[in-house]
């Protein structure tokens, strides 16, 4: 098969070094961990095949990865397993080390022609990179696979709201929005020495790492392409015409796709396709989809690219940062401590089943995601210690945290992408969510005595 021209929007050089003498072409995966639809893979393989070497694959798992646990480690490993697999069916050597991440790609840059990196957009993701292009001796390119437009290509600033980005990723999505053909790889590189860790045995290969283990693994969420995929084929036969209507909770009328999102084991590109592609479904339906897929998730990416203070308060709008002031020493009824709400000891039942799932499952609907943080800042006695408490679990619990979205996220809660609302007490004129308009969407004594049954709890306020 022909290779496929990966689009130039997606590729930039990470330095100005020529090609080097080397024993191989290296692609660095870190964020897109998958081995199909992946264009940074897609486009190692041409230059690989086009210097006439050989490709390692390298990944280096790093036990101070920012926040990371147990349960997120677990579910990568469990992606890193498929991608060797599959990696290896292609005649791809694939090396997966232990170490600073950094500096264990430079000592591999030392002995390649050239490296090939994905693309992240978070603080360390970009420090790692720019290292790497900074010491390594070879020419080191990067190539955006985890997004459907390119940042830059979206916009050249921060916007404000999915309403000033909306126009610019819609009209650019159709240029991107191509299947990925697969490049063969002219030499077979599978007997190339590379020392590199045995995956066969995950409970061993995370007993050597130096982690937090308080938080357990999961059984309903498996990582790996295969399973994304399989949700994705779940979700288009039998929930996506009733996606417009995923607010009604109990339904669960959701794609589960974030995890896999995040970790980078199926392509958004793909995913769109395989949208656009589906039959029997009201337009309306995929559209509403693709608002959250595109317009909603390349928002938040554009959000911490363009501001590098994304973890903090201080990047909220003035309107927001005014507001939540002026009512900070508002009177609160009722005020929790951080280790409270962790445990799920409110006087709310709905709002403790919710922190009941989150921390046993992993996932929560979004519905469900948003009230349970708006309570957050009315049961805390300040905006600060409302947003380090919101963010520290949303990153501890979810699978699908510590990305972009997370940090867009939990600031939307503060106002962030949103507008100002009616004024009332502790939020000002941030938005307000009340246990009356979660009745509305759900009913909530039946979600309460579902998470008691699931998990074996008693949930207080019951």
């Amino acid at each position: 098969m022909a290779s496929q021209q990966i689009s130039d929007g997606r590729i930039s050089l990470l330095n100005d070094n020529e090609s080097a003498d080397g024993d191989f072409t290296l692609y660095w995966m870190q964020q897109s961990q998958r081995a199909e639809h992946n264009h940074a893979l897609e486009f190692a393989i041409q230059r690989a095949n086009q210097l006439k070497m050989r490709l390692l694959v390298a990944f280096v798992i790093t036990d101070d990865y920012p926040e990371a646990n147990l349960r997120h480690f677990h579910f990568m490993l469990e992606g890193l397993q498929q991608v060797e697999k599959a990696l290896r069916r292609r005649k791809i050597c694939f090396a997966i080390q232990i170490g600073d991440v950094p500096g264990t790609i430079c000592k591999l840059a030392n002995r390649a022609n050239e490296v090939i990196c994905d693309r992240g957009y978070l603080r360390h993701q970009i420090s790692w990179r720019e290292e790497v292009a900074e010491n390594s001796p070879c020419r080191i390119w990067q190539v955006e696979s985890d997004v459907i437009v390119p940042v830059e290509t979206a916009s050249d600033k921060r916007e404000y709201a999915a309403r000033t980005i909306r126009s610019q990723l819609n009209e650019a999505s159709d240029r991107f929005l191509e299947d990925l053909n697969t490049t063969p790889l002219d030499k077979n590189s599978n007997r190339l020495s590379i020392e590199s860790i045995d995956l066969s045995d995950l409970d061993k290969v995370l007993e050597t790492l130096s982690i937090d283990r308080s938080v357990e693994p999961l059984g309903e969420f498996r990582g790996g392409t295969s399973q994304a995929k399989a949700k994705l084929s779940d979700f288009i036969s039998s929930r996506l015409s009733k996606y417009e209507d995923r607010p009604a909770v109990l339904e669960s009328n959701t794609s589960f796709l974030s995890p896999y999102l995040h970790f980078g084991q199926i392509s958004p590109v793909e995913i769109a396709l395989a949208i656009r592609s589906s039959r029997g479904h009201r337009k309306s339906a995929k559209d509403s989809f693709m608002e959250e897929l595109l317009i909603r998730r390349e928002l938040a990416i554009n959000f911490v690219h363009y501001e590098k203070d994304y973890d903090s308060l201080n990047c909220l709008p003035d309107w927001a940062a005014i507001t939540l002031a002026e009512h900070e020493s508002d009177e609160r009824q009722n005020v929790y401590t951080s280790t409270e709400l962790e445990s799920a000891e409110t006087h709310d039942p709905a709002w403790n089943a919710a922190m009941i799932e989150m921390k046993q499952r992993g996932y929560l609907h979004n519905h469900l995601r948003m009230y349970w943080g708006k309570k957050i800042i009315q049961w805390t006695n300040t905006t600060g210690h409302a947003y380090r408490t919101a963010l520290e679990l949303n990153n501890r619990y979810f699978i699908d945290g510590r990305d972009p979205n997370s940090y867009s996220n939990i600031l939307w809660l503060f106002g962030l992408h949103d507008r100002a609302h009616q004024e009332r007490e502790i939020f000002g004129k941030v938005r307000y969510m009340s246990h009356d308009g979660l009745k509305r969407k759900m009913d909530v004594d039946q979600y309460v005595d579902q998470i008691e049954t699931e998990y074996d709890v008693k949930i207080k306020g019951t």
